[in-house]
């Protein structure tokens, strides 16, 4: 009997991880809280179930002797998937760790403690009247962030002291527990790593170069690889994240992170999370530019079958941008396939006619993703540019 696999999450880019495990000839299950989430339309079997209700879903697995649990591009189901993995005895990282990195200034803590980057302290804030203890340590300008924020919602750079209240109650709107995290402000080009952790040892997948929005909101545009880095430097970079993983006591998953690197080539780690990377990150990205099948690896090793980390096809230069479109509410969508075949990329998207496009502040705005392979990484990211202009040229909006 085919093994089962619990996917925590039914989301857009939780789809692929479902399809992948399909395509593997395991039996998925699927919850989320949505009734019209489109995992439910592929996978074998599923529940409308809070992803965040560890007791909830914890019955559901029993219920249903399932052999491993995931989630992934998310972080709301972390908790819930390490509770379910404890609790039946299956392979997943640790509660505490997961509890952890749910919390970006205990993070932050840890990682200052362990010396695993070159980032100074940073302090949390539960409640706006320690504004007055802390402010005074400030060291302007900071970042200000929700301790337990997704998709860069909440985060916001404080220039002066008397914008910082205002920050703390953006980023505690942002925050599931209502509390915000201030961090020293890193003038740095933003990358991202993705890591797995199987039987205990740590493989650095992949070193990402990113696009990102100018400021107030700091969201993604789109990834590369190669990164661009001097060898030296992601060598460094892998070493820090090698020190983090181990600092944070991960024991087994998706570590997906996110850092700065000054000019002077100082590495500031700046989030992490203990899932899959989005934004195409696990479906696209890692496969193509690394050769190695994550997506399988990841599914393997849910549900404690071999895994295999060494590329199994060759590598190849990817460049994805973020369909972060112009608003309106959308009357006729182009032909994607037309373009995908003029242009020779892959467009993934989630827009439909009567659709309406927000401006766009945080990764949630986005509306799919052109995927530019080829041999030169600046052509990749001017054709997935140029393409995401076209489409939203060809967007006809009422």
């Amino acid at each position: 009997m085919n093994k089962k696999l619990l996917m925590l999450g039914g989301g857009f880019l939780q789809n692929f991880v479902i399809e992948k495990a399909k395509s593997m000839d395991y039996y998925v299950y699927c919850l989320d809280a949505d009734p019209n989430a489109p995992g439910f339309q592929i996978a074998d079997e599923y529940a409308v179930v809070n992803i965040v209700d560890e007791e909830a879903c914890l019955a559901y697995a029993r219920d249903k002797q399932v052999n491993g649990v995931l989630t992934a591009a998310t972080d709301f189901g972390v908790l819930t998937m390490s509770r379910i993995a404890e609790a039946m005895y299956l392979p997943g990282i640790n509660y505490r760790s997961a509890k952890i990195i749910k919390n970006k200034a205990s993070v932050r803590k840890l990682l200052f403690e362990a010396h695993a980057d070159d980032t100074g302290y940073a302090y949390e804030i539960g409640s706006m009247d320690e504004i007055a203890e802390i402010l005074p340590k400030m060291k302007f300008p900071i970042m200000m962030k929700p301790v337990d924020g997704s998709g860069s919602r909440g985060a916001s750079k404080v220039e002066k002291a008397e914008d910082f209240a205002k920050a703390v109650e953006f980023a505690m709107s942002g925050s599931i527990t209502h509390r915000a995290v201030a961090e020293p402000f890193v003038d740095g080009r933003e990358y991202g790593v993705e890591s797995f952790v199987d039987n205990g040892e740590i493989h650095v997948l992949a070193v990402m170069q990113k696009d990102m929005t100018l400021p107030p909101y700091y969201a993604e545009l789109g990834h590369a690889i190669p990164s661009g880095l001097k060898e030296e430097l992601e060598i460094k970079v892998k070493t820090c994240v090698y020190r983090a993983v181990c600092a944070l006591g991960v024991n087994h998953g998706s570590v997906n992170m996110d850092l700065l690197i000054t000019n002077g080539g100082n590495v500031h780690i700046i989030d992490i999370g203990a899932r899959m990377g989005g934004n195409l990150i696990g479906s696209h990205i890692v496969p193509i530019g690394t050769g190695i099948d994550y997506m399988g690896n990841m599914i393997r090793a849910a549900v404690s079958d071999p895994t295999c980390w060494k590329p199994e096809c060759q590598p190849r230069t990817v460049a994805t941008k973020l369909l972060a479109l112009t608003p309106g509410k959308v009357k006729e969508l182009p032909d994607f396939d037309l373009i995908s075949s003029k242009y020779d990329v892959q467009i993934e998207h989630h827009l439909h006619v009567g659709d309406v496009i927000t401006p766009y502040r945080t990764n949630l705005d986005g509306c799919g993703y052109v995927v530019a392979c080829g041999y030169d990484v600046d052509n990749c990211i001017v054709l997935a540019t140029d393409v995401r202009k076209v489409i939203d040229e060809s967007i006809v909006r009422e």
